[in-house]
């Protein structure tokens, strides 16, 4: 396991290294908010693709798709067809008509102070949730990998959330973006090198792949049983499988669109139509990357077993171990970097959204009324947060143990984006009633529809739930947009309304974004 611990190491230096290059080019809110806007198309589309190609992506669907086949695949599907709502919907108009976070736009025709409150309430819980999933993901890897050492789950927890703090304290969005795109890269690039290990078992027959497929065979309830893990029912089985595989699908693809770490890259960019290449850029990357997490999840089942797997970590441990039996030792070690890599440039991405939101919304704009404060302030206050914010990820992490499958918690964090986030931005964009009763009802009634619906669900409940379905979207996303259109026909808003023309010529222009974005 030296091996691996080594090239642990490495990849800690070079980003500690980049955090140190960046924290040199970052003064002032603009540079740790938003890298100066300098991020070009490429390097945003690599960096989104890196924020977005998370635990849940690396770890999670390989597990899932490994111990429920065709099932788990839906997950891979939902995550990247998400992204078209990105492209079609948010990207452009979020790059003109906002600064910081997406609370911006919301505030851009509405009343600011209660509308910054609930967005950054809304923000904090869904990058906790993700975050919660990334670490989880992080622990029970680093663990594995290095546990010939002494190194504990609850150690592994603690060391993967004081780095992710470090980069964002010292470097801000710029060293959160160049670790990402570091990260990225590897991890296309032990992505591809495993997917071709895979199908070289079956002489680069996807005949013979799809036949094994087929026929996998493991021990169940102590007996050994062979399934066709392309026959749908694994995980979504009767009677509500069928209503939980569409209430998941409606929170991967409308979850996008309201993750606070993914809107906050098209802020860093400098023009609206950066920002479409740079989706353009970050959709071809998720595309490749999530047609060959097949041939992880099934090379796993097929070429390492369920029962090898559940031995040694569990299912979040499905890809690295695959990568051991393919290559040996070495080439488990650098897979394990590559997920390692993956976590803590997710983490990072969380954290500074979190942290921008805190700082920009609730401490600037909602305390203190948007009034300029002391030089450096806001940045100060936004470091304060990330300690904050990564000592309760860190917490609920080590709480919530590391058998806890990455992807099913990261489609949570969706669910919440979806049914809070993503009602909101739409209507603020769309509707000329809208207004700022509409908003905060959204907020409001979404955040808690969606996490009042996931803890009497069976995920948490077992057994006893009172919901049914393990993913909330197919109820909490409608009853978002619900509170958004019924708070919003409560009262008129004539200042709001007179707005909307501004709006809508500047998110679809960009007229006078520069401008705003300058101060």
């Amino acid at each position: 396991m030296s091996t691996a611990l080594i090239m642990f190491l490495v990849f800690i230096v070079v980003t500690l290294g980049i955090t140190y290059w960046s924290a040199r080019q970052s003064s002032g809110a603009n540079s740790f908010f938003a890298a100066g806007r300098r991020i070009t198309a490429w390097q945003n589309g690599v960096a989104v693709a890196g924020d977005y190609m998370s635990a849940a992506s690396f770890l999670g669907i390989a597990g899932i798709i490994a111990f429920q086949g065709y099932d788990g695949f839906m997950y891979s599907v939902g995550w990247l067809v998400a992204y078209l709502t990105v492209l079609l919907i948010v990207a452009e108009p979020l790059r003109n008509a906002g600064k910081y976070t997406m609370a911006d736009v919301l505030a851009y025709r509405l009343s600011p102070r209660p509308v910054r409150a609930m967005a950054a309430l809304s923000t904090l819980t869904v990058s906790t949730f993700y975050m919660i999933a990334q670490m989880v993901g992080a622990g029970a890897l680093v663990a594995l990998l290095l546990k010939d050492s002494g190194i504990t789950y609850q150690t592994a927890v603690i060391g993967v959330g004081l780095l992710m703090i470090t980069y964002v304290v010292f470097g801000g969005m710029l060293a959160t973006t160049w670790v990402q795109i570091v990260k990225a890269i590897l991890l296309m690039s032990g992505t591809v090198l495993l997917s071709l290990l895979v199908l070289a078992r079956f002489d680069f027959s996807l005949v013979k792949f799809f036949d094994a497929i087929a026929h996998v065979t493991y021990l169940e309830n102590g007996v050994q049983v062979t399934k066709d893990f392309f026959q749908p029912g694994l995980r979504f089985k009767p009677p509500y499988g069928p209503l939980d595989l569409i209430s998941l699908s409606m929170a991967l693809i409308f979850g996008t669109a309201g993750l606070p770490h993914i809107l906050v890259r098209f802020y860093t960019v400098p023009d609206a139509k950066t920002a479409r290449i740079s989706v353009v850029w970050a959709m071809v990357l998720i595309g490749a990357f999530y047609i060959m997490t097949t041939f992880l999840g099934f090379g796993a089942a097929t070429l390492v077993g369920r029962d090898t797997i559940l031995a040694n970590g569990g299912t979040n441990m499905s890809a690295p171990l695959l990568a051991q039996a393919l290559g040996g030792d070495i080439f488990f070690a650098f897979v394990a970097a590559i997920a390692f890599a993956t976590i803590l440039a997710v983490v990072a991405g969380l954290t500074i959204s979190a942290s921008t939101s805190f700082a920009h919304d609730f401490y600037t704009n909602v305390i203190h009324h948007g009034k300029e404060r002391n030089p450096g302030e806001e940045v100060r206050v936004a470091r304060i947060t990330a300690f904050v914010v990564g000592a309760v990820a860190i917490t609920i992490a080590i709480l919530l143990g590391p058998t806890a499958n990455v992807a099913f918690l990261v489609a949570l964090a969706f669910a919440v984006a979806a049914s809070a986030n993503l009602p909101v931005i739409v209507l603020s964009l769309f509707w000329k009633r809208f207004n700022t009763t509409g908003a905060v009802t959204g907020l409001a009634t979404g955040l808690v529809a969606s996490i009042f619906l996931i803890v009497i669900s069976p995920s948490l409940m077992g057994t006893e739930a009172l919901f049914p379905l393990e993913n909330p979207g197919i109820v909490s996303i409608p009853l978002g947009f619900l509170g958004a259109v019924l708070g919003t026909l409560v009262r008129r808003e004539p200042a709001a309304e007179e707005k909307f023309a501004e709006l809508l010529v500047r998110a679809n222009t960009g007229l006078g974004a520069e401008k705003a974005t300058e101060h």
